[in-house]
């Protein structure tokens, strides 16, 4: 009798408790919208950590900030978004799956982690292909980044991004910044149930404290 019940109890769980296998998100950024899909099957952890930035609204108010064009084919490249260094807006770092772990490849409008020379050093940023960028996977030595998922609607707006002015940036990023970067105003799910961390979000507080009181 109890097992029946407990049956019953998880049965009865609602379906929006599980992770769809493909969470699409809206990026409304102020050269337009973009949707993408996320493998949460193939590619779970790296998954859980963007929507984890989703659902606490930590990419709001950020910047699409670098272009990085193909030499070769100039439309052709990536474009990179979100919290850049801000520590105010970090979730904590997650374990690398690479490319060869998930199967999900850095093929045309893929989305990938954008993260430091640490395999896992991933977290808040994140970049966007217009092309393949076979390079980018994981190779014999060579970890690779985290592809996650892809573009199903508005590759017009990554390549009009692509396209902007840059310059600026050094290192890796020298002539890549992009000169009057893109808005990201609002990330949403539009799939499956959101799940904020609860944890304190600092930039919020500083915005509302900096606001003029009435």
């Amino acid at each position: 009798m109890r097992l029946l019940l407990l049956l019953a109890l998880l049965l009865s769980c609602p379906a929006a408790a599980r992770e769809p296998a493909i969470v699409r998100v809206r990026l409304q950024t102020s050269a337009g919208p973009i949707v993408i899909a996320l493998d949460a099957r193939r590619a779970p952890r790296t998954v859980e950590n963007f929507l984890a930035y989703v659902d606490d609204e930590r990419f709001d108010g950020t910047t699409f900030y670098r272009a990085a064009r193909s030499k070769r084919a100039p439309r052709q490249g990536f474009i990179q978004a979100g919290i850049r260094t801000d520590a105010r807006r970090i979730l904590p770092p997650f374990p690398l799956e690479t490319t060869a772990m998930t199967g999900i490849r850095h093929t045309d409008g893929a989305i990938s982690m954008a993260r430091g020379s640490e395999p896992g050093s991933a977290g808040g940023n994140f970049v966007l292909l217009a092309g393949p960028a076979p390079q980018m996977d994981a190779r014999a030595g060579y970890l690779g980044y985290a592809a996650f998922g892809h573009v199903v609607s508005g590759m017009a707006v990554v390549r009009r991004i692509l396209a902007l002015p840059t310059g600026g940036g050094m290192d890796a990023f020298k002539g890549q910044m992009i000169l009057k970067p893109v808005r990201l105003i609002t990330a949403r799910r539009l799939d499956g149930t959101r799940k904020p961390t609860g944890l304190v979000k600092p930039w919020l507080i500083e915005t509302r404290a900096r606001a003029p009181r009435r």
